[in-house]
């Protein structure tokens, strides 16, 4: 299996907006800023995992510290819940993380 990023954020939008359901008319702006500001840096995070030029832990860790930012932004939306932005920054990220195992199982 190959790599899309593309697909891959489309997946990351589709599992906030299912995470935040009634709210995502209000979340959508953020998530999609939130996306299109760091697709660079995840695409060079997936890069650099597929490539083993990180290690799972230091992949992992990263991407740990890209939910927290991913949720830090959703919170600056009053009209949801910690709760519910824990949920779609967990979402995401893990899509993120999936699909790069994903290509790398395939990869061997």
């Amino acid at each position: 299996m190959d790599f899309d990023l593309n697909e891959t954020l489309a997946d990351m939008l589709g599992a906030i907006k299912g995470a935040v359901s009634d709210n995502w008319d209000e979340v959508r702006s953020t998530a999609n800023q939130f996306i299109e500001r760091r697709k660079e840096r995840l695409n060079l995070l997936a890069e650099l995992r597929l490539a083993k030029e990180i290690s799972e832990e230091k992949f992992l860790s990263t991407l740990e510290d890209e939910k927290d930012l991913l949720e830090a932004e959703l919170h600056a939306i009053a009209v949801i819940s910690k709760a519910i932005a824990q949920k779609a920054a967990n979402a995401a990220i893990d899509i993120l993380g999936k699909a790069v195992k994903a290509a790398l199982s395939a990869a061997l």
